[in-house]
């Protein structure tokens, strides 16, 4: 989970999830707008019985916040709560596992606050059903074939292992920057991702009103997409102000077509 809100635990249940599912929840900052949510999810999970441990991550400054929390709301949980504090002025790893690997991004806001890239591992190769039929390769060989053993036949005839498989699926790379001014030096590290999620609370007629509280535009959220050559851009977190968000959607088409609004119960295939 990145970031949470007021509401997250109504919106989570509309997805039909379990609670159970959830292991990590990453923070961007401080804000209440960010971390109102977490107090009552991990009283929830608690009511629930849950037994694994949960682990957030988040900016030394999220520290006395969840302090506070755990000790005056969760003291009695049935499950451990841990909390990482990462360097939100670094571009380094925060999370790894063996499906995937989590980044923090360094964005620029009023307090310390950081994004995050998540970037799936990369698979095994596909096995060609047709040319391990042909050569007649057996079920305990195909592991060690994906893994890039190569096969010898009954008569000695050596086939190479790409020969047998098929290139594995392209690594997906998603990329959440939470509140933050326009931050040009981000490009380097998102180059190509599938999908940026970018805050555009603003429309560039309140660019100076953007600079001030740490935003950004719609325009300049589309201007890292393209910078970044970023496949597809999201943007979200818009202000009030504003009734209908299209014309934050018209402002970043403008500039980089492939843009769609972020809402409510959205669903997006990486």
């Amino acid at each position: 989970m990145l970031d949470c809100g007021e509401g997250t635990q109504e919106q989570w249940r509309r997805t039909g999830l379990s609670w159970m599912k959830l292991g990590h929840v990453f923070i961007s900052h401080a804000h209440g707008d960010h971390v109102f949510g977490l107090p009552g999810m991990i009283s929830t999970m608690g009511l629930l019985g849950r037994t694994a441990g949960l682990h957030v991550f988040g900016p030394e400054t999220l520290r006395p916040f969840m302090d506070c929390v755990l000790q005056s709301f969760c003291d009695h949980l049935s499950y451990e709560v841990t909390f990482t504090a990462i360097d939100t002025s670094k571009h380094e790893v925060v999370f790894e596992d063996r499906s995937m690997k989590v980044w923090s991004l360094p964005l620029r806001h009023r307090v310390p606050c950081a994004g995050y890239l998540i970037e799936e591992k990369p698979g095994l190769p596909h096995i060609r059903r047709e040319m391990i039929d042909f050569y007649n390769v057996p079920t305990w060989a195909i592991n060690r074939i994906k893994q890039g053993d190569d096969w010898i036949a009954d008569d000695g005839t050596v086939v190479p292992h790409e020969r047998l498989t098929s290139p594995a699926d392209p690594v997906r790379r998603y990329a959440y920057c939470s509140d933050t001014m326009y931050s040009p030096q981000l490009a380097q590290w998102l180059d190509g991702v599938d999908l940026l999620y970018h805050e555009a609370t603003y429309a560039t007629g309140e660019k100076a009103r953007a600079d001030k509280h740490g935003h950004s535009t719609a325009a300049e959220a589309a201007a890292l997409a393209i910078k970044a050559n970023v496949k597809k851009l999201m943007i979200g977190h818009f202000s009030a102000r504003y009734d209908d968000e299209q014309l934050l959607l018209d402002e970043a088409k403008a500039i980089f077509p492939n843009t769609l609004l972020a809402k409510e119960g959205l669903v997006v295939k990486v």
